[in-house]
């Protein structure tokens, strides 16, 4: 399988990269704006920071701007959501409704290790390697 879509890699990569930041900016769209089904977050909070890091961070990912660094973030900002929100609930995300949070962060991981790829931004402002 690996030797059809082995080819195909860094246009995965992209889709993938594309599709996970614009997930992750809705929910700081949610949050920092109450449209989409969520209710506005207001006030200087932890709750307030996350939105902001969601919805910035989101895009940022989704462009490949400073992906690195904005999917750090966000990664972090996911295993901190983790472990406030739903690990106190029980040991197991299933259990304690924290797989996407923990989806999420490990995904946020892996995009900062590996960066923006061949088709984000950072290689037009020189931050990824060509």
């Amino acid at each position: 399988m690996q030797r059809w879509l082995g080819r195909y890699e860094e246009i995965a990569y992209t889709l993938m990269r594309v599709v996970v930041g614009a997930l992750f900016a809705c929910h700081g769209v949610q949050k920092v704006f109450g449209v989409l089904g969520g209710e506005a977050v207001s006030g200087m909070s932890l709750h307030t920071l996350g939105a902001w890091i969601e919805l910035v961070g989101g895009l940022l990912v989704m462009l490949g701007l400073l992906t690195g660094y904005a999917a750090f973030l966000a990664s972090g900002e996911m295993a901190v959501g983790y472990f406030m929100a739903h690990a106190p609930r029980g040991f197991w995300p299933i259990v304690n409704k924290g797989e996407l949070a923990v989806l999420y962060c490990f995904v946020f991981l892996y995009i900062a290790c590996r960066g923006s790829g061949r088709f984000g931004l950072d290689r037009l402002i020189g931050q990824a390697p060509k």
